[in-house]
């Protein structure tokens, strides 16, 4: 379902969109490195696209400027905001009273970090390198609606302790582990999802 989204400079990116049965929610993925074969197609996001929808969450994938159909160029994570700008704009204008969470890996998590909109419920960066930027300049660091920051356990870029330590002054930050993965999650991907989930529609219910 739709394959198109346009940008705010004109651009028109490559997308695919999954609807749930009953939506409580819906979410932005946004893929890994444009210049290292980041893609919508890459292994976090593609679970993440497939696992959502079954638990009330509308997801929209898309592929940044530059990317396999997508106009544009790369443009250092600047740009890239607006790509996701417009992937929110489209699911608001579909569902207006529906919070949208912007979700990411890599590249895409801090993509997400930094961009805003009203109708943004929080953020899941996933594996963030924290590396576009200053970390205390993202918007989801001086904001209270919740970020949540899932780090594998042996990331290569930005370890959980790290993550911490740059986070720390962050507003409404959860910094959380995924034992024995690393940056591209060889293992690991359950428990991404299962964070993932419990970030934007609470965790599941105990088993008596």
């Amino acid at each position: 379902m739709r394959g198109v989204i346009t940008t705010r400079d004109g651009f028109d990116l490559r997308c695919e969109q999954r609807h749930s049965p009953s939506p409580v929610a819906a979410a932005v993925l946004c893929h890994p490195h444009p210049l290292h074969g980041g893609t919508m197609y890459a292994p976090v996001v593609q679970r993440l696209f497939d696992a959502l929808p079954g638990h009330g969450v509308d997801v929209l994938r898309f592929n940044f400027r530059g990317v396999q159909g997508s106009e544009g160029f790369y443009d250092d994570g600047r740009g890239e905001r607006r790509d996701v700008e417009a992937a929110i704009a489209a699911l608001h204008d579909e569902r207006p009273d529906t919070p949208i969470w912007l979700a990411g890996w890599s590249f895409g998590a801090d993509v997400s970090l930094a961009t805003d909109g009203p109708a943004v419920a929080g953020w899941i960066a996933i594996a963030p390198p924290l590396g576009i930027g200053d970390p205390s300049t993202f918007v989801a660091g001086t904001d209270e609606r919740p970020a949540t920051l899932i780090c594998p356990e042996h990331d290569q870029f930005r370890p959980p302790a790290s993550a911490a330590e740059a986070t720390d002054e962050w507003s409404a930050t959860t910094v959380a582990t995924v034992p024995m993965a690393d940056h591209f999650f060889g293992i690991g991907l359950d428990r991404v999802v299962e964070l993932t989930i419990a970030a934007i529609v609470g965790p599941a219910p105990a088993i008596a």
